[in-house]
């Protein structure tokens, strides 16, 4: 498996800036994916930061737009059964949204439970617009930190 993520990412990595956003979407749905390795390595490369940042947030919030449509077809059973998140994570991403709404897709960025609040977030049938905004602003500042933090070690190297 480890042999498979390796050739993967080296294909990602290929494709520059689409492999960035094809890999920040997979990695902004439910499937477990991590495109800050990518990216990481295309700046590594001299790709331009900026546009990466551009390409990881659009992909990534597209994929996080997916989770949001899902939950807004869906019920929870199809979730459980389809996508593998688990009810009990659903709950507790409703309850960490509070009734405060599309606002809180920004924190759809957040591992382990992004997935789950953007899910929620659908299933809620908040805002789309104001939604995907949101996500799109969160996701955009932990690309940027990640850039920042990457440029920093190279930097120092």
């Amino acid at each position: 498996m480890e042999s498979f993520i390796e050739a993967l990412n080296a294909q990602f990595i290929g494709w520059g800036y689409a492999g960035l956003f094809v890999a920040a979407f997979v990695a902004g749905s439910v499937l477990p994916f991590s495109s800050e390795i990518i990216m990481a390595a295309l700046i590594g490369m001299g790709l331009d930061p900026v546009l990466c940042t551009l390409s990881a947030t659009a992909g990534n919030t597209a994929g996080g737009m997916t989770c949001y449509w899902i939950g807004s077809k869906g019920k929870i059973e199809w979730i459980e059964r389809y996508l593998k998140v688990s009810r009990a994570k659903v709950e507790r991403a409703t309850l960490f949204l509070g009734g405060r709404g599309a606002a809180m897709g920004f924190f759809a960025f957040l591992p382990y439970i992004g997935s789950a609040i953007a899910i929620a977030l659908g299933l809620m049938r908040s805002n789309v617009w104001l939604t995907a905004a949101a996500m799109a602003a969160g996701k955009a500042l932990r690309y940027i930190v990640l850039v920042m933090a990457v440029r920093g070690l190279l930097s120092v190297v």
